[in-house]
């Protein structure tokens, strides 16, 4: 197989926003990513259409091969050459997936009623979207949103930042920010914008009422933060305290804090209610 094979110059492009829209397809790269878009898929959550895959590789990870064939998708062999084409890494790794798209309607994203929600509003950086997913995902959230300009979720970097964890939890996007809050507020939950000079201190206990209820928090840019018109319908701008000399906490710092604020505060409003995800004390 060569770069020239139709498949394979049909998977190239979806190494770009606008293919992978037209398509409804993204690329996969890599045995971890691989490995959770297989099991998304046998899940029943999306497919994975065909595998493209370098005979060192497919020694490398023989039971992903045999994983792909079992899900139903088209095994393509194919020399490193064609594998470095289908990759935006400076080291590929042989293993290239085509899956569908993930993303889900935004009533869908909120029809379980999740309490503990991420919207990323204007994030320009793909390592930047896909590690607040991989943030909200460790926080048992129960959705990502992505408001406004946002970056592509499909995008390889953020898949790679994500770590997988765009498989786990339901994401939804659409450029009309407004929108998305609409959504947010309709699915009953209170809109939190992380502010340095905001009127309700993250740390003060009387914060807690707030943080523990269901709860969406917005997050913006590294360069601009989150867009006025959107910071201007949150229902509470929360200050982030910082003790030293450090100007500001960077995009993913800042999510972690904020969304295990909340999970802090649902915690010991209601001590008896196990973290989502967190094994039982009897449990192995």
């Amino acid at each position: 197989m060569t770069q020239r094979t139709p498949r394979v110059v049909a998977a190239r492009k979806l190494l770009r926003r606008a293919g992978r829209d037209r398509a409804g397809r993204f690329l996969v790269e890599g045995a971890q990513a691989v490995r959770e878009a297989l099991e998304w898929s046998g899940a029943g959550s999306g497919r994975v259409h065909e595998l493209f895959v370098t005979d060192a590789a497919a020694a490398r990870h023989p039971e992903l091969v045999s994983a792909a064939q079992a899900a139903g998708a088209r095994l393509s062999p194919v020399p490193e050459p064609v594998a470095e084409s289908l990759s935006d890494t400076v080291t590929p790794q042989g293993l290239v997936a085509v899956c569908d798209l993930l993303d889900v309607p935004l009533a869908t994203a909120l029809s379980n009623g999740p309490e503990l929600v991420a919207v990323c509003a204007d994030i320009a950086d793909p390592g930047n979207a896909g590690t607040v997913i991989r943030v909200a995902d460790a926080a048992g959230a129960g959705a990502v949103l992505l408001a406004g300009e946002t970056v592509d979720p499909h995008n390889g970097k953020a898949v790679r930042a994500s770590t997988g964890s765009v498989f786990h939890l339901p994401i939804a996007r659409d450029r009309d920010a407004d929108a998305v809050l609409d959504a947010c507020r309709a699915a009953g939950l209170t809109l939190l914008v992380a502010d340095g000079r905001g009127e309700l201190d993250l740390h003060d206990p009387a914060a807690d009422a707030v943080l523990a209820g269901p709860v969406a928090w917005i997050f913006g840019g590294e360069a601009h933060g989150v867009p006025a018109t959107v910071a201007e319908r949150a229902d509470h701008r929360v200050r982030v305290p910082i003790h030293g000399r450090a100007e500001s906490l960077n995009l993913a710092t800042a999510a972690a804090v904020c969304l295990y604020a909340s999970v802090a505060a649902r915690r010991r409003r209601s001590p008896s209610a196990a973290a989502v995800g967190e094994p039982s004390p009897t449990g192995p």
